[in-house]
């Protein structure tokens, strides 16, 4: 059983992360140069956290990503996806199972809050 999206939104906004866009299909959150969404649509929570694609090598040693991509038009701050027809943005998808694996996670890919 994975983390539902809200519940990861709660674990972001406790380690510093701000809400700055929400969608239907998406939360936006930042912590300094940082940036990060919440997959709304990921019910079972498999992808609710997205990161940008320039962490994935450096994440990979703290978790393995739910899949290769996940591609959004709503992830406007991450690059867009070359190898579709449509416009869309792409992301790094992650589920955690706990609060504190995904704590671990966000520690070890961004550093500790302050």
């Amino acid at each position: 059983m994975y983390l539902r999206p809200d519940e990861v939104a709660r674990v972001l906004e406790k380690v510093g992360f701000k809400m700055d866009v929400a969608t239907p299909k998406t939360y936006g959150y930042r912590r300094g140069d940082n940036y990060v969404y919440v997959n709304r649509e990921a019910r079972m929570g498999r992808t609710a956290l997205i990161i940008h694609p320039t962490l994935k090598e450096r994440s990979l040693s703290l978790a393995e990503p739910a899949s290769e991509i996940k591609t959004c038009d709503h992830y406007q701050n991450f690059p867009l996806y070359l190898g579709g027809d449509a416009q869309e943005h792409y992301g790094i998808p992650h589920g955690f199972s706990s609060r504190l694996a995904l704590e671990r996670f966000l520690s070890g890919l961004f550093g500790e809050f302050q």
